[in-house]
């Protein structure tokens, strides 16, 4: 469950702020926000994620307030309960893909389960690459390895940050459905904040900033 009330922020004090809709997810609801460059849609991404906080308002994950919580008790929220996907891949460029998803498990405070980052990589279709370098991966294995970082820790919210703005349509398609896929799978909510509107047909529930 998400849930967001009167949010608003801004970077400097006499600026103008921004201000956001109210969000009302349930479990497994899924939401595109739409909003063309410089409207406040990463923005909004980062407070949802917990790394700005508003100067007003208040956002609820799962019954939790995280407006409402110490730096690092936000930390640890973060890194059980949200799975980011940014727009360039922030995989560790020295380790393998399988390394890389051990790590992610191990910094969740998550037991390090291998047979499940084998299934994973067999679901979106990374077996191939499991022992490759992140210098060795195509744009779109790059694409597909950032969805699974985000997604093997079972979080309750998937945020992805303009997830197609780089791919040709067929290559959209397959990124929203895999995205779909794994928050059905995960029982969780997915996000996703994106100027693409390619992308409207495949969510019921939308909001335009």
């Amino acid at each position: 469950m998400i849930k967001t009330e009167h949010l608003k922020f801004y970077y400097k004090e006499g600026e103008d702020s921004f201000g956001f809709p109210d969000i009302d997810l349930k479990k497994q609801d899924n939401l595109l926000i739409l909003g063309k460059s410089g409207i406040g849609k990463t923005t909004l991404l980062h407070l949802l994620a917990g790394l700005l906080k508003p100067i007003s308002g208040k956002i609820c994950i799962d019954d939790v307030d995280i407006s409402s919580l110490s730096a690092s008790k936000l930390d640890a929220f973060r890194g059980k309960h949200i799975g980011l996907v940014f727009q360039k891949n922030h995989a560790v460029r020295s380790l393998t893909v399988f390394k890389n998803l051990q790590a992610r498990l191990f910094l969740s405070k998550k037991a390090v389960d291998n047979p499940i980052i084998d299934a994973l990589l067999k679901d979106l279709g990374l077996t191939e690459q499991k022992h490759r370098k992140i210098g060795a991966l195509s744009e779109g294995q790059l694409q597909r390895l950032g969805i699974a970082l985000a997604v093997i820790h079972n979080p309750k919210l998937i945020l992805a940050d303009e997830p197609t703005s780089s791919l040709d349509d067929e290559n959209c398609k397959i990124v929203i459905e895999l995205l779909k896929k794994q928050a059905e799978k995960n029982n969780a909510n997915l996000i996703v904040i994106t100027h693409d509107h390619r992308v409207k047909p495949f969510f019921q529930n939308s909001i335009t900033l």
